[in-house]
């Protein structure tokens, strides 16, 4: 195939913060994640879009897990939104779940959410409710989408769009082998036909819009573990609050949670590494950039 991109060759660097500012100033993201057994990815989510530097963060998961999210961290707020008897979000709680998007810059959309036919009710119609925020999604939030995600190629707000390479080859239709040997053209065919930023993830993790292409130089096997995705949505969420455009934020979320992950590496080794590791080596990395 032939390559019709820009290659970018390194991520952009997130402007210094000056004196005159306040929280206001670095935006406000709502994370939508979790369900009953995944609280935790929530947590992550949550932590990281603080880690990134997002002025206000706010986590909204199904209301019997609130407490267990509310206690993860003291420094977001939680929502508690009503969910079905099995405890996933569905569409009757899409209403409660707008009221509180109305807030925020940015959206965070996936982590936990549960794949099940409830949750694509839910995760689509507060995609159609929400056009003019830009979102990340992730997880259990791509999970659910159709085949033919057309609908979100008419949003007038960045959405980016996190898969790993299994979740890619669903969305697309095609073989996961076929997806890792074709990564840059049918990431960027894709993000073209869909008006999306794409963040194809494993190994050398692709950003594209479609017209520019990145391949990230950072992380290690290590990161291989649950988590590790949740933590780059909150971290991507963030980057876009502060005022970067979903491209430029995806860029540098890559480059940032993959010296996070080769920072924890370096000192514990990459067996044990985990995701809430990632969580205390983000400033590290993002020290290293500012």
């Amino acid at each position: 195939m032939m390559e019709h991109f820009q290659i970018v060759s390194a991520p952009p660097v997130l402007p210094k913060r000056h004196c005159e500012t306040h929280k206001g100033t670095y935006g406000r993201v709502l994370v939508v994640a979790g369900s009953r057994g995944m609280s935790g990815a929530a947590v992550l989510c949550g932590s990281a879009a603080l880690r990134g530097g997002a002025g206000l963060v706010e986590v909204a998961c199904p209301l019997e897990i609130q407490t267990l999210v509310a206690m993860g961290n003291p420094c977001y707020m939680t929502h508690g939104i009503h969910q079905h008897a099995n405890g996933i979000f569905s569409p009757t709680s899409l209403e409660e779940a707008i009221q509180h998007s109305q807030s925020a810059n940015v959206l965070a959309i996936g982590p936990g959410l549960g794949n099940r036919p409830d949750v694509a009710g839910f995760v689509l119609g507060l995609l159609e409710a929400t056009p003019g925020t830009p979102t990340v999604l992730d997880a259990d939030g791509l999970n659910v989408l159709p085949l033919d995600p057309g609908p979100l190629a008419e949003r007038q707000a960045p959405l980016v769009m996190t898969p790993h390479p299994g979740e890619f080859a669903r969305l697309t239709g095609r073989q996961r082998d076929e997806v890792q040997t074709n990564r840059k053209e049918f990431a960027a065919e894709f993000a073209r036909k869909w008006n999306v930023v794409l963040v194809l993830k494993g190994h050398g993790t692709i950003v594209t819009d479609g017209k520019r292409m990145y391949a990230n130089t950072t992380g290690n096997p290590g990161m291989a573990t649950g988590g590790t995705g949740d933590v780059l949505t909150g971290l991507t969420a963030a980057l876009i609050a502060q005022g970067m455009g979903g491209f430029d934020a995806a860029c540098l979320a890559v480059f940032i949670h993959g010296k996070a992950g080769d920072i924890v590496a370096e000192r514990i080794g990459e067996v044990s590494l985990i995701a809430s590791d990632l969580l205390n080596a983000i400033p590290l990395a993002l020290k290293e950039l500012v």
